[in-house]
């Protein structure tokens, strides 16, 4: 499932809708254009090894095609060792919809609802909740089957993740899966009650699943948010530095998750992430409230941090009423500016 053309071409095979494109194995700048102009534009091309945006490029005309392909090449081998590409349809405005799944070795595959990973800046999410504002039952429970299938398809057992973009007329694609716990596990344990990093040991160790029987509950809204020591005002140039003050929010149904303390040296060779602030409520509504006092209470100093981005981004109306795709950050940032 690592291989992204592996992964969509098992998928297939499964009966799971994957996004239209190119996964075959003729690698050379011709036979991959000839093949895009049958897709047509815009188009994607996406590395074969890829993650995080790497080795991505969306191409708008053909003008720009072939350069595109060759910067992706050329990214993907050396982020990857890997310079294997595929094509995709461009999805117009997509959201972009991810299933947690667990699994044993006792063939017990369950799915725990749906993360909302639209919020996206260069490729990265930033935010994330479960429910998704947009998830209709009938929808969960067809995605949610499709994740099983797909998990079932390659016998698979540990944590994971199957991946999904939805077009504005609600059809869903297959994109990829992730083979390992992720970031925003907790926005799921949350919802859940459920400690997934627990799980996942149980089912290394060759034990089963501790709810085999399922079905699990689904309670109330979870919205984790990434805080980076990115500078916004500097276009989120990194912020390596020491933090002078750290006061992490708290109260009912707040969590950060953390590893940074007053004192603590934040370096420049690594991930900028600095923390996962996630929270809970009764509603959507009562979460985003909590967010937004949270956030305004979480005190970082000494570096940058994209906490005001942040804070800003969910008092926006069109957050708010849940009406988000994978280019909302860009365009906030070009209708709202960003002053810090």
């Amino acid at each position: 499932m690592g291989d992204k053309i592996a992964a969509k071409k098992t998928m297939e095979k499964a009966g799971i809708h994957v996004i239209p494109g190119y996964h075959g194995i003729k690698q050379d700048n011709q036979s991959l254009i000839k093949e895009a102009k049958k897709i047509g534009f815009p188009l994607l091309v996406k590395a074969a090894a890829g993650g995080g945006g790497k080795g991505m490029r969306i191409v708008h005309n053909e003008d720009v095609l072939e350069e595109s392909i060759e910067s992706a090449k050329r990214e993907s081998k050396s982020s990857f060792g890997d310079d294997t590409v595929f094509l995709e349809r461009y999805l117009d405005k997509p959201r972009h919809i991810e299933f947690q799944i667990l699994a044993d070795e006792q063939g017990n595959i369950v799915h725990l609802f749906e993360r909302e990973c639209s919020i996206q800046r260069r490729h990265q999410k930033i935010i994330e909740e479960s429910p998704s504002p947009v998830m209709t039952n009938k929808l969960r429970k067809q995605m949610g089957e499709a994740a099983v299938t797909a998990a079932k398809a390659v016998g698979y057992n540990n944590a994971g993740t199957v991946e999904f973009m939805i077009d504005e007329q609600m059809n869903y694609y297959f994109m990829e899966m992730n083979t390992r716990i992720q970031v925003e596990h907790p926005v799921t344990e949350m919802v859940t009650g459920l400690d997934l990093v627990k799980e996942q040991i149980r089912v290394a160790a060759g034990e089963p699943l501790s709810f085999p029987e399922g079905p699990i509950a689904h309670r109330g809204h979870a919205i984790e948010f990434r805080i980076n020591a990115e500078d916004p005002a500097r276009n989120f140039a990194p912020s390596p530095g020491q933090i002078t003050v750290y006061h992490p929010p708290g109260g009912p149904g707040v969590r950060m998750d953390t590893h940074i303390y007053t004192g603590y040296h934040v370096p420049p060779f690594y991930d900028s992430l600095l923390g996962k602030l996630v929270v809970w409520g009764d509603t959507r509504e009562e979460a985003i409230a909590r967010a937004q006092h949270s956030l305004d209470a979480c005190v970082i100093e000494g570096v940058s941090t994209t906490i005001s981005f942040l804070s800003r981004i969910i008092r926006d109306s069109h957050f708010v009423s849940g009406k988000v795709d994978t280019g909302f950050v860009e365009r906030f940032l070009a209708t709202e500016g960003d002053q810090p």
